[in-house]
């Protein structure tokens, strides 16, 4: 037989507080006494009471939710970003809805479509876009949202990224003091503006400096598509192969490494200098010791967080706005270290 609901009046009975009490132990960012949260909490575990967090945000018109719309997770930087956005979101009393999407067509729209019938009060999109109808939607239905290392140009909608531009430029500039001659590039999905970007940056330098790519291939940000573009860049003759690569993340970087070691039998980096982006902890491994360039994962979460409960709290008084963070070279030996550069 099943057993009838504790309510919050047999607890605030128990405890001898009111109900009110009880319901301000229970809610987010409510102040109670440290003395009346123990009493609380004491008699709703003996009673096994717990309290209806979708009743009290149909009641308030705040679900208290944070939609969290997510690409692709075998980049180890967003599992990381990931796990620093859901406990910063918690630690302000959120709750953290996950959605998987792919870049399909139509697909992310429709998982927004789907996390806005959560009736979240935000969303972080990480590693995705999103068109201009389905921030119309987001937009009429009063939900604030973020874009997470990704921009795009959609009125009303915030994004926080690395300064992508200038991490190509550093790139390119440490590769040209190294005294490269044939410098490649393994490009990540052309979709992206993270993408575009990185490799902007790496090509503007380049031309400052009367060089241009002496190779290019398409890894897409996938594992297989990456291991196909490391062969065909460097399952050739000496002369024909690249003695230095910029691989657009760190995930297809040490892909390119395990080709360019194991299958094809080149030194890293006697004869070639491999350098990615985004410093995951793989990178700093020594069975790798890639450098790279570092997204500043914190403050971008940070920003992330601050950037999407300020419009939260106050969505008529707050414009959007666009965060893009510095990241430094972290020098290591994947690559040759130029005259006067330190690891």
């Amino acid at each position: 037989m099943e057993q009838p609901k504790i309510t919050s009046k047999e607890v605030a009975s128990r405890a001898g507080v009111s109900r009110s009490a009880v319901s301000r132990v229970f809610t987010p960012g409510a102040s109670a006494s440290p003395a009346t949260v123990k009493k609380v909490r004491k008699a709703a575990a003996e009673l096994g009471y717990r309290p209806n967090v979708l009743a009290r945000a149909m009641a308030s018109g705040r679900s208290r939710i944070i939609g969290l719309v997510v690409a692709y997770l075998e980049n180890q930087f967003y599992p990381d970003v990931l796990e620093k956005l859901s406990n910063t979101l918690q630690d302000y009393g959120y709750h953290v809805l996950v959605l998987m999407a792919s870049q399909a067509a139509g697909n992310i729209d429709k998982v927004v479509d789907e996390i806005l019938d959560y009736q979240v009060d935000g969303i972080v999109m990480a590693s995705v876009a999103m068109s201009s109808d389905i921030s119309k939607r987001c937009q009429a239905a009063g939900v604030p949202v973020v874009l997470f290392n990704r921009s795009q140009n959609v009125n009303g909608i915030s994004a926080v990224t690395s300064d992508n531009v200038a991490g190509g430029r550093k790139v390119a500039e440490f590769l040209l003091a190294g005294g490269h001659q044939r410098i490649g590039y393994i490009a990540g999905w052309e979709g992206a503006s993270t993408q575009r970007d990185r490799e902007a940056g790496f090509r503007a330098a380049l031309a400052a400096a009367g060089r241009d790519l002496f190779a290019r291939t398409v890894g897409d940000f996938s594992t297989e598509t990456a291991r196909t573009a490391a062969r065909a860049m460097f399952d050739t003759s000496a002369a024909h192969r690249p003695d230095a690569v910029f691989v657009a993340n760190d995930h297809m970087a040490l892909i390119a490494m395990d080709v360019i070691r194991y299958e094809l039998g080149l030194r890293v980096p006697q004869d070639v200098s491999v350098v990615g982006y985004d410093d995951v902890p793989a990178s700093a491994w020594p069975a790798y010791d890639l450098t790279t360039v570092r997204q500043r994962a914190n403050l971008m979460v940070e920003e992330t967080v601050d950037a999407l409960l300020t419009l939260i709290e106050a969505p008529d008084a707050v414009t959007a706005k666009h965060v893009s963070i510095d990241g430094p070279l972290i020098i290591r030996s994947s690559a040759r270290i130029p005259e006067g550069w330190t690891a």
